[in-house]
């Protein structure tokens, strides 16, 4: 079984969860809005995964009133901070500038002196940062490029032709960075990828999907935009070759955002989508299938553990079957363990979780011990008799979380009352199994390093 979204205070959530006899106290502890990976106005975002990887490490934020605001425009002080905190390690090679108008008790100082001794930020003449000012899109990229030293090693005019139609409007300046940029697949342009917009303001959205890129470029765990929206990308697919194999034995690297560990019952299985992290070339260098891409396949029983197993990948909206699969992971943890939540911290577990148990008892508090959380365990019940209560609600808490956890992980954040109810009946029955047998052990999958896919037999794309 898969939870859904971490809190900060899910750990603390379970304890009290488990060691409950009677009535219980307020259970809902969210996380404040401006720590919170998942915001209401990103939901369904084209750029949710990138801003969600980047609120987990603390590169982005929110705002005190729970939302993000994906379309508001960043100002140089607000990049100048992002930059900071996603190359913490950048080398100085300039010398410090005290500008003007930005004095010591700035909040922003330290992040404007370092971001512009690094190289990724430079001041107008006359010792002038600008810091309140909304930064427009090409400062963006020529600010990354220059930052990570990248410079085109293609000719320039025909990189920005062939890759924008509005090239005439990136400004002189600009051009040599935005082709490197533009190399490195940096540039993200959405909905239109060949559209540009170099002078418009960038929004925040489009600067965590510039971040998310340049961060996976460096080498650093970031989410991946879909490869039809990053620049340059369509066009070596235009000529790649049509039948290009992928051969039994390739590699795929792949992520899932969405959260730091995926939990699982020994005997489930359960749909996933990963994301192809890096690209998957052929013997000949072209690249067959693009960083960006989905694999959907499924958690399933293996070997005593569970494996991912690939069914097909969609490239550029084509799918194709794909025979693939990871390693069997076979870390197991004792649910009952007192540690456990600190797992279920950092794993898909726990703002949907806690929305749930508040929705499930209105007011915060459930009563009762015979109804345990009313009618919404139902057929529940009869599993959990003679359980202790605390068991029976720490279970229905995670069963909740269970009745959205795979629509989470397959891409549908819908989430319907149904869902969460028939996730705490589920949850709670489990318990009652659980306890009554000595399996109470569940397999603990770290996205990161598990999910690793090796492809099994060859495969035309």
């Amino acid at each position: 079984m898969l939870y859904s979204p971490k809190v900060r205070s899910i750990s603390a959530l379970v304890a009290a969860l488990a060691t409950t006899t009677s009535a219980l106290a307020p259970l809902l502890m969210v996380a404040p809005a401006s720590a919170q990976a998942s915001f209401p106005d990103v939901q369904g975002n084209w750029a949710q995964s990138c801003i969600s990887s980047l609120t987990q490490q603390g590169i982005i934020s929110g705002y005190p009133d729970g939302t993000f605001r994906p379309s508001s425009p960043v100002t140089r002080a607000e990049f100048a901070s992002m930059l900071g905190k996603a190359f913490p390690n950048a080398a100085r090679t300039r010398t410090a500038v005290q500008f003007v108008d930005v004095a010591s008790n700035y909040w922003a100082y330290n992040a404007i002196s370092s971001t512009t001794q690094t190289g990724f930020l430079s001041g107008y003449p006359g010792n002038v940062f600008n810091p309140t000012q909304n930064i427009p899109r090409v400062q963006v990229l020529v600010a990354l490029a220059s930052g990570l030293n990248y410079t085109p090693t293609q000719t320039v005019s025909n990189t920005l032709s062939t890759s924008f139609s509005d090239a005439s409007a990136i400004p002189a300046y600009a051009q040599a960075s935005i082709a490197a940029a533009t190399e490195k697949r940096l540039v993200v342009n959405y909905p239109n990828v060949s559209t540009l917009n170099p002078n418009q303001l960038a929004s925040r959205a489009e600067v965590s999907a510039f971040l998310c890129q340049a961060l996976t470029e460096t080498g650093q765990t970031a989410a991946t935009i879909s490869s039809q929206y990053i620049a340059g990308t369509a066009t070596s697919q235009n000529n790649q070759t049509q039948g290009s194999q992928v051969l039994a034995g390739t590699t795929i690297t792949t992520r899932y955002a969405a959260a730091q560990r995926i939990i699982v019952a020994p005997n489930e299985t359960a749909p996933l989508a990963l994301t192809v992290a890096q690209d998957v070339r052929n013997s000949q260098g072209t690249v067959v299938i693009p960083a960006g891409s989905q694999v959907i396949g499924q958690m399933q029983p293996a070997q005593g553990g569970s494996q991912f197993v690939a069914s097909q990948v969609v490239i550029n909206g084509r799918q194709i079957a794909l025979n693939a699969s990871s390693t069997v992971i076979t870390e197991t943890r004792d649910v009952r363990d007192p540690n456990f939540g600190t797992i279920l911290g950092g794993a898909a577990l726990g703002s949907v979780a806690s929305a749930a148990i508040q929705a499930l008892s209105g007011d915060k508090v459930i009563a009762g011990r015979t109804t345990v959380l009313g009618t919404v365990l139902g057929s529940a019940v009869g599993a959990n008799q003679n359980r202790n209560l605390g068991s029976t609600i720490r279970d229905a808490a995670i069963g909740a979380a269970l009745g959205v956890g795979v629509s989470g992980l397959t891409g549908n954040r819908t989430i319907t009352p149904e869902k969460v109810f028939t996730g705490a009946a589920a949850g709670a029955t489990l318990g009652g199994v659980l306890d009554r047998t000595a399996n109470s052990r569940v397999i603990v999958v770290n996205p990161d390093s598990d999910l690793t896919l090796t492809v099994n037999s060859n495969t035309t794309i």
